[in-house]
């Protein structure tokens, strides 16, 4: 690997060097473009709810659960590549590499086609399916369908993202997400107050920043001479389908489980009023804002895990986990007090229309957003041991842990809903971080007490 050391890039051996540090500098730059993608996450949001009114943000709140269904398994896809590619790149297998990098642009290809298809068909089904009411229906669909025509350009950017993640760049995805961050806001303005293109002008701002973010990370993968394909590199290798397969199809049913649990609650939330859907969809969004950091460290132990393992270096694998958690439960801490501090006042800034309509979507989506700060620790751990034992290349546990977060999410939802009301909601998603958690912390200890104690390398499998 001294070969690409030597390039002007930004890839980091994670084999090397005090585990903390690695950690911390790999995923502070995702934490900022996690900020950005946020950011412009808010702004489709504020600009929709500001614009369009109550019911328009409603109905962006209604599409939320049925885009994620498809963009949760392409993004299951990009996590089982960026192990596979990680392992590779521990080892110091070039060819592997460079292989593994050409299969993936095929198999993303076609998975992307094939969602994409699926999606239009089946929008006006999972609408339907999630009791939306009738007068939000057809902006609800008309995003949907915008956001389905899409999927090629978001898995492009999963893919090349996670593949330069893989190899330790995490500066290159910061750079083209907050690029894309600013394009998206600047679009939203355009496209919904100034052009009157309506919620769907939000959905195409989206897609075109997304698509920018994808085409500013393509040069660094470029420089980067092991990942420069030959036509050999395209043709399926069936071994390396079958690993990637393997490690992906239990994150994307992960993924897929998370958002079923997500649907069922948006059915119940569906069933109160147009206000407090508009309020939940307000403090859901800031839900992501609390999550600016969970994705960054999740990112940042499967690379460190999978490049460890491929080195066997698992004193480095325990070091790094123990010093992560500590690292999120503070990180955690900061950001519940910031929000909690802050957040009434973000939120107000999310809705229009009468005095009485914005204080009583502001007092819904802050009590949401005030359970969610206080067990938001919970939500940061799972992340931990989540991304760590799929680093381990067991991506099966982390996917019954999905499991154990749909039944404690939907059961709650459903139960406390009828007990104690909106609250019973926002109680819903707390009791499904704590069901996750409980597993995963098993998962993890249990899948690297097997390797170590087996002697095995899961790397011989991929």
């Amino acid at each position: 690997m001294s070969a690409m050391k030597k390039q002007k890039t930004h890839v980091k051996l994670m084999t090397e060097g005090k585990p903390v540090s690695l950690i911390v500098s790999f995923a502070f730059p995702l934490m900022i473009g996690n900020i950005f993608q946020q950011m412009y996450s808010v702004a489709d949001s504020m600009v929709v709810g500001k614009t369009l009114g109550v019911a328009a943000l409603a109905a962006l709140g209604a599409s939320t659960w049925p885009n994620w269904v498809f963009l949760g398994v392409a993004m299951g896809l990009s996590q089982g590549v960026s192990i596979t590619l990680a392992h590779s790149f521990g080892r110091g297998d070039e060819f592997r590499l460079k292989r593994g990098f050409g299969n993936s642009i095929v198999l993303s290809v076609v998975f992307a086609m094939i969602l994409l298809v699926i999606g239009e068909m089946l929008a006006p089904q999972m609408l339907a399916l999630l009791g939306t009411p009738e007068e939000l229906i057809p902006q609800a669909l008309i995003y949907l369908r915008i956001s389905y025509a899409g999927i090629p350009v978001i898995t492009a950017y999963n893919l090349l993202a996670a593949t330069l993640r893989a190899l330790g760049d995490s500066r290159t995805p910061l750079n083209s997400m907050i690029a894309a961050s600013v394009i998206n806001v600047a679009l939203d303005i355009l496209f919904v107050c100034f052009l009157g293109w309506g919620i769907g002008g939000a959905a195409w701002a989206t897609i075109i920043a997304q698509f920018c973010s994808a085409v500013l990370c393509l040069p660094a993968i470029l420089r980067i001479r092991e990942l420069r394909i030959r036509r050999a590199d395209l043709i399926p290798e069936l071994p390396f389908l079958r690993s990637v397969i393997i490690l992906s199809a239990p994150m994307m049913l992960q993924n897929f489980l998370i958002v079923a649990g997500g649907m069922v609650v948006q059915s119940v939330v569906n069933t109160f009023s147009v206000v407090f859907i508009a309020g939940f969809t307000a403090g859901a969004k800031m839900h992501g804002v609390l999550e600016i950091a969970t994705s960054s460290f999740g990112f940042a132990m499967t690379t460190y895990v999978a490049q460890n393992l491929g080195a066997g270096r698992f004193d480095r694998i325990h070091e790094g986990v123990r010093s992560s958690a500590w690292a999120a439960t503070a990180t955690a801490c900061v950001i519940a007090v910031v929000m909690l501090i802050t957040g009434r006042t973000i939120l107000s800034g999310f809705v229009s229309g009468t005095a009485e309509e914005i204080q009583a979507t502001v007092d819904v989506a802050y009590r949401y957003l005030a359970i969610m700060c206080v067990c938001l620790p919970v939500l940061y751990l799972l992340y931990i041991f989540r991304s760590s034992t799929q680093g381990l290349g067991n991506t099966f546990l982390p996917m019954v842990s999905a499991f154990a977060e749909l039944i404690m999410r939907v059961v709650s939802a459903l139960l406390l809903a009828r007990i104690i009301g909106e609250t019973g909601l926002f109680i819903a998603e707390v009791a499904a971080w704590a069901g996750a958690l409980i597993v995963l912390i098993f998962s993890y200890i249990y899948t690297i007490s097997k390797i170590e104690n087996s002697g095995a390398d899961l790397l011989s499998r991929v």
